[in-house]
């Protein structure tokens, strides 16, 4: 097809796309992002592929078949979704597809084994926006991912694509950004930053060149939020930067991605092609005098790199370390010319904030803090995966609503929120507000949007050591409180977990935090003392019985405990004696087993194997 040149083409193109659209037609749509392709998807669809020829089935007359983006549940896949009748089936094999085309597809009955499963009610759910997880979302950065096909630019236009970007053209550059403004947007990559803000001071710096760029390396452990975004809706993430672009008079932009993310690289380039192709980027854009064109920086992998300035630096072929923030990008950013930098998720709500209005956008979320939020849900936790949730939620309902609560029914006991460099929040504050604000008062921050659940068996002094240690090898080591603070941190943290702490260690670290927070130079340095204050703030007690009683509460640090058999629950089953790997548990069968502490070396294989719960911790 030729490049669409004016606003009534595209909108005919559209039209006549949705004219020939069957939305009767029984669909098959299974999510191909990282996660579900590592565990099978793509068997999965050439079975279906196979299936549906084998059965006499013509796609697109009598059934159609589509391969979509990330749905965020994650831990389930492969997922395939019927449409229309919105069947949601996990963790789907090869061997399921015959049985799927025949009964559900073509009979209309539910396969219940391959259905959702409430772990608390046990009831089988199958219809996909009732299952709770999803039931409590509302999707606005999400919109479109797992109802089109990543690669399919008709698909995305279909859907609205590129609707904001034509209703932007239209209108005065100031207009745009007070839209913006007016909206409530904040940066959703960490900073929080105001977004039209950022884009009214850029335009305001005279230049002859202006850049815009987008964040797309992601870095935080256990976070995969931007991934999913240009995975499985890229051409959202575009549609955003051109938009930028244009209210700030840019004509060039960057998309930095992590090389890690291989499938987001696939999937972006494809779309930049295909804009291109159809007259979305490049000259005279929709038959407009506006110029803009994307390129992709593929970025080494380097945490760092995630901060602004190092980010910058690394695009212009230079090594990846941050500079001091007196020099403000949007004056001089790449290669020192005024420069826009919003993550992947800010970006993306763009086109939907134009579209719909500032006032439709900012009706979502609290005072502070707009709109709503994708998090990652990981940890100790029914329901894990991607979700996107109005801001101001509570932990509480996050956890327990959507989360469906913590495994195995252990008591909750604190999350982690924003990322390595985020806070610890316990669950005497579960009720609290899940905001820019909120968290950065309760000693946290929101951060990428990272959220890490911990259950009574997690050690709260060995995860803040964790994360210290995670961004010890993360610095790039230009400034003096990072190179030199956090490895001490690190050391006087190990040492407490290991029997070996001392009275004035907590002392220590929080002068260290002190410094970290008012003399390092990126926001990675400031924000490295999150976990060691939050932890020591809310659970001091454990502080000091590491240092102090010697033990570790949770039975977590190997130094700090000791394995014994309850000879009152003990049944003499003899599973523990043959999986030790030290065969230091001895005992006759139908009798009570002992553990020879000196050869244990604390492993947790017994307990782990034990089915009558008689090897405690102490």
């Amino acid at each position: 097809m030729e490049a669409i040149q004016s606003f009534e083409q595209l909108e005919q193109y559209r039209e006549r796309l949705k004219a020939s659209y069957n939305k009767d037609l029984p669909t098959v749509m299974i999510c191909f992002g990282t996660g579900c392709q590592a565990n099978g998807a793509r068997d999965v669809a050439d079975a279906f592929r196979h299936e549906i020829e084998e059965q006499g089935l013509k796609v697109g007359v009598d059934i159609g078949f589509k391969t979509t983006g990330c749905h965020g549940y994650c831990e389930n896949g492969p997922l395939v979704v019927l449409r229309p009748r919105d069947i949601l089936y996990l963790r789907v094999a090869p061997k399921d597809v015959p049985e799927i085309v025949e009964k559900s597809i073509k009979q209309g009955e539910i396969i219940e084994r391959l259905a959702y499963k409430d772990v608390n009610t046990k009831e089988i759910i199958a219809q996909y926006h009732t299952i709770p997880f999803y039931a409590h979302q509302k999707r606005i950065a999400l919109r479109n991912i797992g109802n089109i096909d990543p690669a399919s630019i008709e698909d995305y236009l279909l859907h609205d694509g590129y609707k904001g970007l034509a209703k932007a053209l239209t209108l005065d550059p100031d207009a745009i950004i007070s839209e913006v403004e007016a909206s409530g947007l904040r940066g959703r990559g960490g900073g929080g930053f105001p977004t039209g803000s950022k884009w009214r001071s850029c335009k305001a710096v005279p230049s002859d060149v202006h850049y815009v760029m987008c964040n797309g390396d992601e870095g935080d452990p256990g976070a995969f939020m931007d991934r999913s975004i240009m995975e499985g809706d890229p051409h959202s993430v575009i549609e955003g930067m051109i938009i930028g672009a244009y209210a700030i008079g840019a004509s060039q932009g960057y998309i930095y991605v992590r090389d890690e993310y291989p499938l987001a690289v696939k999937n972006l380039l494809s779309a930049i092609g295909s804009a291109r192709e159809r007259g979305f980027l490049g000259r005279n854009i929709l038959g407009t005098d506006f110029d803009f064109d994307i390129k992709i920086s593929r970025g080494g992998g380097a945490f760092v790199c995630g901060e602004s300035s190092a980010l910058m630096r690394s695009l212009e072929g230079k090594v990846g370390e941050p500079r001091a923030k007196y020099i403000r990008s949007v004056e001089k950013g790449l290669y020192d010319k005024p420069s826009v930098l919003n993550n992947v998720e800010t970006w993306n709500n763009v086109p939907e904030i134009i579209l719909k209005g500032s006032k439709w956008y900012a009706g979502f979320g609290t005072k502070g803090s707009k709109g709503t939020k994708v998090f990652s849900l990981v940890g100790k936790v029914n329901n894990t995966g991607l979700v996107e949730v109005p801001m101001g939620i509570t932990i509480r309902d996050l956890v327990d609503k959507i989360g469906g609560g913590v495994l195995g029914g252990k008591a909750f006991k604190a999350v982690q929120t924003g990322g390595p460099s985020g806070g610890c929040i316990p669950k005497a504050l579960a009720d609290l507000p899940i905001d820019f604000d909120s968290l950065t008062e309760a000693g946290s921050m929101m951060g990428s949007g990272g959220i890490i659940v911990m259950d009574e068996e997690t050690c709260m002094v060995d995860v803040a050591k964790y994360f210290i240690g995670f961004l010890v090898e993360e610095s790039c080591g230009k400034c003096t409180p990072c190179r030199d603070g956090l490895p001490r941190m690190l050391s006087i943290l190990t040492a407490i977990t290991e029997g070996k702490g001392k009275e004035g260690d907590i002392d220590t670290l929080e002068e260290l935090c002190e410094v970290l927070s008012y003399g390092a130079l990126c926001g990675l340095g400031t924000s490295a003392a999150n976990p060691v204050l939050s932890t020591i703030k809310y659970f001091r007690e454990e502080y000091d019985a590491h240092i102090l009683d010697r033990k570790c509460p949770a039975g977590v640090c190997k130094a700090l405990i000791t394995y014994r058999i309850d000879p009152d629950a003990c049944t003499g089953c003899t599973l523990c004696a043959k999986k030790c790997p030290q065969e230091c548990i001895s005992g006759e069968r139908k009798q009570t087993h002992i553990i020879d502490e000196t050869k244990c070396i604390r492993c947790g294989v017994c307990k782990d194997v034990c089915n009558f719960e008689a090897v405690k911790v102490e």
